[in-house]
C-alpha cells in the first residue's frame, strides 16, 4: 500500500511545470532561421523546424543551430508546417504549443510573456500584439502597417474579439484547444495562410479564454520580410471568417427551422450581415486546462 504523506499546513503542493514546445514553420529562410535559433535562451523552450519543402539550406542551418528539424519533401503550405509541428507536439505530450516564424523577425526573449499567462491558469490562448504597450516594432514597411491594422479592425468587427493585432504569427495555446474536436485543423483548405486566424478566430468562437501579451516584431528589409502575395494572400486570411460566418448563419437558420438551438454566439451584426437574427447575451462557457 502506498504510503499518504501529509502536506504540512500552509504550504501548496509543488507542481509540474507545463511543457511548451516552439513550432517554427519555415520556407527558404537560410541567413534568417539559424539567426533566430541562436538567439533562444539557454533554458528556452524546445523548439522544432518545420522546413517546408525549401529549395536553399534552411534544413541544414537549424540542424546546425541544435533545432530538431522536420522536413515536407514538397513546399506544401505554411498552415500545413505549422499542423504538422503540432502534430508533433502532441504526439510527445506537450502541454503548451508556441508558434513563430522562421525569418528571425520575432524575440525568442518574449516567448515567457506569452506562456506566462497560460502557466498560470488564466488564459488557453495568448496572440503576440505588436501593438500592446506601443507600437513595438523595428522598420516595419508602410504597407504593412496599414494592411495589418485594418484586418485586425475588420477582425474585431467580424468577431467581437478586442483584437490589436489579428495577423501576428507570434502565439502560444494550451493543446487541450488543438484537441477540441470542433476545431478541425486537419483540412487541406487550411494549408497556407488559412490555418493561422481559423485557429485563432474558432478559439474566441468555441469558448476558450484568449487573450493578447505584448511582442516585438523586427523587418529586415534587406533580406525579405515577407514571402505573401497581396490580393491572394490576404484573402486566405480572411476566408475562414467568412466561411465559418457564412456556414453558421446557415446552420442556424435551418436549425431554428426545426427548432433546435446549434453553434456559439457571434457579434448581433454579423448575424444580420449573413441573414441571421441577433443572439442573447453571450453564455459560452469557459475552458479550463487540464490539471497536471
Amino acid at each position: 500500500m502506498a504510503e499518504h504523506v501529509e502536506q504540512p499546513v500552509g504550504e501548496e503542493a509543488p507542481t509540474a511545470r507545463l511543457r511548451a514546445l516552439c513550432v517554427i514553420p519555415a520556407l527558404d529562410e537560410q541567413g534568417k532561421v539559424g539567426r533566430l535559433l541562436e538567439r533562444f535562451p539557454p533554458d528556452a523552450v524546445e523548439q522544432v523546424v518545420v522546413d517546408d519543402g525549401s529549395s536553399d539550406g534552411t534544413a541544414a542551418e537549424a540542424r546546425a543551430a541544435g533545432a530538431h528539424v522536420i522536413s515536407h519533401d514538397r513546399r506544401r503550405g505554411v498552415g500545413a508546417a505549422i499542423r504538422t509541428g503540432i502534430d508533433h507536439a502532441l504526439e510527445l505530450g506537450f502541454d503548451i504549443v508556441v508558434v513563430m516564424g522562421g525569418d528571425d523577425q520575432d524575440d525568442p526573449a518574449e516567448i515567457a510573456v506569452l506562456l506566462a499567462p497560460i502557466e498560470r491558469g488564466e488564459a488557453d490562448f495568448v496572440q503576440g500584439s505588436r501593438r500592446l504597450e506601443g507600437r513595438r516594432t523595428v522598420d516595419m514597411p508602410l504597407f504593412r502597417l496599414v494592411t495589418t491594422k485594418a484586418y485586425s479592425v475588420l477582425f474585431r468587427l467580424l468577431t467581437g474579439f478586442r483584437s490589436t493585432d489579428a495577423t501576428n504569427g507570434f502565439r502560444a495555446f494550451s493543446t487541450d484547444v488543438v484537441r477540441d474536436k470542433r476545431i478541425r485543423l486537419h483540412q487541406t483548405w487550411l494549408d497556407t495562410y488559412e490555418l493561422e486566424p481559423y485557429l485563432l478566430f474558432q478559439a474566441i468562437r468555441y469558448g476558450w479564454r484568449v487573450r493578447e501579451a505584448p511582442g516585438t516584431k523586427s523587418y529586415h528589409r534587406d533580406l525579405g520580410y515577407s514571402k505573401m502575395l497581396p490580393g491572394r494572400d490576404w484573402w486566405r486570411l480572411l476566408r475562414p471568417i467568412i466561411r465559418a460566418l457564412s456556414l453558421g448563419g446557415r446552420n442556424r437558420r435551418h436549425a431554428a427551422r426545426n427548432g433546435k438551438e446549434v453553434g456559439a454566439r457571434v457579434p448581433d451584426a454579423v448575424q444580420i450581415l449573413f441573414g441571421g437574427t441577433p443572439q442573447g447575451p453571450d453564455t459560452k462557457s469557459r475552458k479550463q486546462p487540464h490539471a497536471k
